[in-house]
């Protein structure tokens, strides 16, 4: 490093940005991180409600590329260098202990986020890496094939070799503006629109906001559009003030996005997809009958979780207050059949605001997957969320940041002169 020019240059101080510099530190490089928020890893903080979903533990790369698409097939190369076994290995050496949930999806045995920011802030520190907050960068200045300086508010850096850790569009708030995406186009790239890929949706039921905060496991979501079934998952979901949430959905909200912009979207919610409506009937039947001189009110809850339970009543008035022996046969089976398939009327997405992850991105074809350079740029090197990719609720973006993030760092600081 000679009057303040670095081998590696790291835009962008999220989880891809502090892999990549931290790994090209190890590996003997000089390196500077420009982070344009008072402090790092904001985004990282609100990953997995505060408690960071760190990756995906599919241990079998082969398993781990399928569950991101088409798309996933570009990432053998760099799964190769740093696969989810390697990712975890990576973090219980330093002193983070991981743990397992439901769906293969890993988190700190903490719970907490901060302790992983603290891991990666630790392994910059090791490699000597210069972290520089409050540092804007405004644009990236070009020669031909090279990139030869980083414009700063008030100054410039320069280095031998540039890696983009700046993030999609989602969550804003933290900094991700897509401000780096704009900088890609201007250099020549491909980037394909941005648009909120894992994000809640937003329902026009005016009785929404009376279940907000009640969580549902193991339920099924049909999308339906025009009486026909589009697609349908099962998995875990969350009500909140303005519609639906959690893993099931946000996994689902691309397609309803796509769906949306052709016409009118309803979800039917499934609360027990392993029962057909004959078998739930019967059940819901010897449930009643052990406590037929009850009211309905007092025991609705013994079905289905109580304030959804007292929903599904209003919307067939059917008054709470019946006692059990009165309801109807006709009334039992219109339960059952909401039970079965509850109408959610779609309204549309949150916004990028709300995302949990941004799609769109880089072109994956102007990349250079084996070290994650440029194919345009000889000294550009793209990590992260700026890419391209389809990713599910789970881990997966977290995942593509850390193997992205050391890829690049690897490589950058092998290209040392």
């Amino acid at each position: 490093m000679k009057d303040g020019h670095f081998d590696v240059a790291v835009i962008g101080g999220g989880p891809a940005g502090m892999m990549a510099a931290g790994r090209a530190a190890e590996k003997g490089a000089s390196v500077v991180l420009l982070e344009q928020n008072a402090a790092l890893g904001k985004k990282l903080l609100l990953t997995g409600g505060g408690r960071c979903n760190i990756l995906h533990a599919e241990f079998d790369t082969h398993r781990l590329v399928e569950k991101f698409g088409k798309k996933g097939k570009a990432l053998y190369s760099t799964f190769s260098q740093l696969d989810a076994q390697a990712t975890w290995d990576f973090f219980v050496s330093r002193g983070l202990p991981l743990k397992v949930e439901e769906e293969q999806r890993a988190f700190p045995t903490s719970d907490r986020a901060e302790d992983v920011l603290r891991t990666m802030v630790r392994y910059m520190a090791a490699g000597n890496v210069q972290v520089r907050t409050d540092a804007a960068v405004t644009g990236l200045k070009a020669d031909g094939r090279t990139v030869t300086g980083a414009t700063l508010r008030g100054g410039e850096i320069g280095a031998d070799r540039y890696i983009i850790a700046t993030g999609g569009t989602s969550h804003p708030e933290t900094g991700s503006t897509g401000e780096g995406l704009g900088w890609m186009r201007t250099l020549g790239h491909t980037v394909n629109r941005p648009d909120p890929a894992l994000v809640p949706v937003k329902l026009k039921d005016t009785w929404i906001p009376d279940l907000a905060g009640v969580s549902l496991h193991d339920v099924k979501l049909t999308v339906m559009q025009d009486g026909n079934k589009k697609h349908a998952r099962t998995g875990k979901m969350l009500f909140t003030h303005a519609g639906v949430s959690g893993p099931l959905v946000l996994n689902m909200s691309k397609g309803i996005g796509e769906l949306l912009r052709e016409g009118d979207v309803t979800l039917h919610l499934d609360l027990f997809p392993a029962l057909d409506p004959g078998a739930l009937d019967a059940q819901l039947l010897s449930t009643f009958d052990r406590a037929k001189n009850k009211l309905l009110k007092n025991t609705v809850g013994i079905v289905v979780q109580p304030r959804l339970g007292h929903v599904i009543l209003n919307l067939l008035n059917i008054p709470a207050d019946k006692p059990l022996h009165q309801l109807t046969r006709e009334e039992r089976l219109a339960f059952v059949r909401l039970l079965k398939a509850l109408p959610l009327h779609v309204a549309g997405l949150m916004g990028a605001e709300e995302a949990i992850v941004a799609g769109g991105g880089v072109d994956l074809r102007e990349i250079e997957f084996k070290t994650m350079r440029s194919k345009l740029y000889d000294n550009l090197y793209l990590t992260g969320d700026i890419l391209d990719f389809d990713r599910r609720s789970g881990g997966f973006s977290l995942q593509i940041c850390w193997t992205t993030g050391y890829v690049a760092g690897t490589w950058a600081a092998a290209r040392q002169k």
